[in-house]
């Protein structure tokens, strides 16, 4: 049976219009003859999106009750059963009634589709699981439900309903999305312009990567080598130099005039160690893309060129900016094209750019010998400069040769072979030594003209000329190995200390190694798997299990994951780095269990901190309403019948108000040690949040010139425990009328955003810095507030625990104008909807 398509309609927040697009899609494929059915919609009362429901046939939904009310469910089993070509199932992320199945709606789409029914699905990005923390910093709202990136990653096909953020606020206001009751609440929160702008911007380039996370795997699939250029990618090589500076800025002047253009900077370090550049240099260039908002990478290759050229190609790049050659013109001449030349050639359909800059060659300087010990280039240079030295050499010395110069000569020709030795090596300066002894007895050694040695002195110059020049070969040869060596390692610790600044530039560890380990290397894929077979870190292209190289990462002997590899022979040295860099790996999965630990030390130290406190407010705070009980106790029990009846009467009533007091500091104590161990009896039921608060003011005897009253008459109950719920709200108005300026009312009101109910408390006092605003519901913390007749400082921090124990949350904002607001949200007893759908 064939996989189900799956399509979602990604949205960047709440009436955009994904819902109304999905089923406008379900009803022109249902005009093309295709069977398609409502699994699920939630229209939210908006009439245009009931009447797009309008004539598709719909399965009803099943009933489920819980904790006394009735919630409406997508029914899966009659989904399944009536097994339609197309199933349209609003709300991806929603959460399903107790009992259900599955969890979450996402599950069932995912039996829907391997049950070989397509979908049509809705979600918004903050439901997104790897974007929910960042959009919980955006907007301040924290989103219970989220779907698996790798649901909607999995998708195959996600489009973006996109709608202008002043035009949805425009919707909003004209009543399209909420209700009158709601929009105000809605503008000045959720709905906030610069929200509305953050969160479509996010949906955009999640879209973005993903479009381009399918285009690489595409063509990877396909074999395609070429670039596709459908978004600017500038990739800036650098040397190490200083004109690494002046190539990465004009790199960030091409990738701006795109939008959406990347700066990706790479740095090739050769696998045989040899290479230019300063350290130091090259961490400032780095410290400098990173500020342009690029990426630094650093990749290993013997072919400097080729390895440039193939990294940008793997990052489909579009442009690359190389630095003019800083060779001297002597050294271009004698060493061919240069790897500027080289990379044009190669580069194919990518763009080059070749920036000159203040270090570009320009002076006349012998070259710089590359490559591995007496490389091939550098033979070859042996055997020219033995070509073209020994004739030039032979028709100086001739033209000057007097009857007493043949000691220079023969030192002359010695001084070429050492010269060739050093150039070339071993073979060049042998064959240097012949030519140069056979010219010498050529043209300076009697009989002239005729190769004919007479002499046996002449015989062992010739040999000494070979000896020396293989002495010499030696030498040059040991000398260019160790210098080989050191390279290597200048390279191998230049890789790890750009693997250990990634993860000190605030990178994750492992990911950070992981992606660091396939660039240099140069493997396809890597992938690093928990003992328990859990993906920790993944990058590049799939690993093939039949194919991937194993390694186990751990210390002490102890396996903690495998990392497999992927595309690339190592050789021995490239295998001991490799070693060296699994064990950091192991390191890094130890630090992590460690950073574990210690949350867990942290929560710890957190509770004996709180034990701290309760021990300095049993001491000090329960003291003073105890001294002053025992003392009207004891003067009643003293003084007896002398006392007068007025006298009696006060210290009466001074005993019952400290033992009164005495009770509400231990009833809080209590309460505050059961929040923090975690054992709060809560007994949820729907509640009427008016009477809650109406019950609140009464207990606290405020008037209406001290309470200003908006609550929604339409307002769902709340599902919450009714005593706790009292409780809090006693505490926060109790706050808000202490910190009130004299003359004013504080005001309470109540709101629905979706699923959720709120109810806000506001005062107008001096409020309290953002940065602080944290601190408020710490246990035994006034901020400040010296009236120590009020209590232990443990109102708000038990509010939050009890509106946190009701599944709800508490939450800080600034009132307009000056103050500080009280946002208690609670899910509404009505299905378990949000606002952000």
């Amino acid at each position: 049976m064939r996989r189900g398509r799956l399509r979602v309609l990604l949205g960047a927040a709440p009436g955009v219009g994904k819902t109304y697009e999905m089923l406008q899609e379900g009803r022109r494929l249902r005009d093309e003859g295709r069977d398609v059915v409502i699994a699920v919609v939630e229209t939210h009362g908006r009439a245009a999106t009931a009447a797009q429901a309008e004539g598709l046939p719909l399965v009803p939904r099943r009933s489920v009750e819980h904790r006394g009310v009735t919630l409406a469910e997508m029914d899966l089993d009659a989904v399944l059963a009536r097994r339609p070509d197309l199933a349209l199932v609003d709300e991806l992320a929603h959460t399903n009634a107790p009992g259900s199945r599955n969890t979450q709606r996402w599950a069932d789409v995912e039996e829907l589709l391997a049950a070989g029914i397509d979908v049509i699905t809705t979600v918004n990005v903050q439901h997104i699981a790897s974007l929910n923390d960042v959009v919980q910093r955006i907007t301040g709202v924290v989103q219970r439900e989220t779907v698996p990136d790798g649901v909607v990653r999995g998708a195959d096909q996600i489009e973006v309903v996109d709608v202008a953020p002043q035009a949805l606020r425009d919707r909003l206001s004209a009543g399209v999305v909420y209700p009158a009751e709601r929009i105000d609440a809605a503008l000045s929160n959720y709905f906030r312009l610069g929200n509305l702008t953050a969160l479509r911007e996010l949906a955009l380039l999640w879209l973005a990567d993903e479009v381009d996370s399918a285009l690489r795997s595409y063509r990877a699939d396909h074999g395609i080598q070429g670039s596709w250029q459908a978004r600017e990618r500038v990739v800036v090589a650098l040397t190490g130099g200083r004109e690494g500076e002046t190539l990465l800025r004009r790199g960030a002047r091409i990738a701006a005039r795109s939008a959406g253009g990347e700066l990706l900077a790479v740095h090739v370090s050769s696998q045989d160690g040899l290479r230019s550049g300063a350290p130091g240099d090259l961490a400032a260039q780095r410290a400098l893309v990173e500020s342009l908002g690029g990426t630094y990478h650093q990749v290993v290759g013997d072919d400097i060129a080729r390895t440039l050229v193939e990294f940008a190609r793997s990052v489909n790049a579009s442009q690359l900016v190389i630095g003019v050659s800083r060779r001297g013109r002597l050294a271009a001449a004698l060493t061919g094209p240069g790897i500027g030349a080289t990379v044009i050639r190669e580069s194919g359909d990518i763009d080059v750019h070749i920036v000159t800059h203040a270090a570009a060659g320009g002076r006349l300087t012998l070259p710089r010998l590359r490559g591995g010990a007496l490389s091939v280039k550098r033979r070859i240079l042996g055997f020219v400069l033995a070509l073209g030295g020994g004739p030039l050499l032979s028709w100086l010395l001739y033209i000057t040769d007097g009857p007493d110069s043949l000691t220079s000569d023969v030192l002359a020709y010695q001084l070429l072979v050492v010269l060739v030795a050093l150039v070339g090596g071993i073979w060049p300066a042998v064959f240097a030594a012949l030519l140069s002894g056979l010219t010498l007895d050529f043209l300076f050694i009697d009989p002239l003209f005729t190769i004919e040695i007479a002499d046996p002195a002449h015989a062992l110059s010739i040999v000494l000329y070979i000896v020396i020049a293989v002495l010499v070969s030696l030498v040059v040869d040991q000398a260019a190995r160790r210098d080989r060596s050191a390279r290597r390692a200048l390279a191998e610790s230049e890789l790890l200390a750009t693997v250990a600044g990634s993860v000190l530039r605030g990178e994750s560890a492992v990911p950070a190694m992981v992606t660091r380990l396939r660039e240099a290397f140069g493997f396809a894929g890597v992938r690093l798997l928990a003992a328990d077979g859990t993906v920790l870190a993944t990058d590049g292209e799939p690993v093939r299990d039949d194919r991937a190289v194993r390694l186990p990462v751990g210390q002490d002997g102890e396996a903690r994951a495998t990392l497999e590899l992927h595309g690339a022979e190592l050789d021995a040295s490239g295998r001991r780095l490799l070693d060296v860099i699994v064990v950091q790996l192991g390191a890094a999965l130890e630090r992590t269990d460690l950073a574990e630990t210690a949350r867990e030390v942290g929560v710890l130290a957190a509770t004996d901190q709180v034990r701290s406190a309760l021990l300095s407010a049993v001491s000090h705070d329960l003291r003073r309403p105890l001294a002053a009980a025992v003392a009207a106790v004891g003067g009643l029990r003293a003084a007896g019948g002398q006392l007068s009846g007025e006298d009696r009467d006060e210290l009466l009533v001074t005993a019952d108000e400290s033992l009164a007091t005495l009770s509400a500091l231990v009833t809080d104590l209590l309460d505050v040690s059961r929040v923090q161990a975690g054992v709060l009896a809560v007994s949820l039921a729907p509640v009427d949040a008016a009477d809650v608060i109406l019950a609140a003011v009464d207990e606290l005897h405020l008037g209406p010139d001290q309470v200003d009253l908006a609550l929604d008459p339409e307002l769902p109950a709340v599902v919450a425990d009714p005593v706790l719920l009292q409780r809090v709200m006693v505490n926060l108005l109790a706050n808000a009328h202490r910190h009130a300026p004299a003359g004013t009312r504080t005001r309470v009101a109540t709101s629905r955003l979706g699923g959720t109910v709120e109810i806000r408390v506001v005062d107008t006092g001096v409020g309290v810095p953002p940065e602080r605003q944290g601190d408020i519901f710490a246990p035994f913390q006034r901020l400040g507030d010296t009236d120590n007749t009020t209590g232990l400082g443990l109102g708000l921090a038990l509010s939050r625990g009890f509106t946190e124990g009701m599944g709800g949350t508490l939450s800080p904002e600034d009132t307009p104008g000056g103050g500080l607001t009280m946002v208690v949200a609670l899910p509404a007893a009505e299905a378990g909807e949000d606002e952000s759908r």
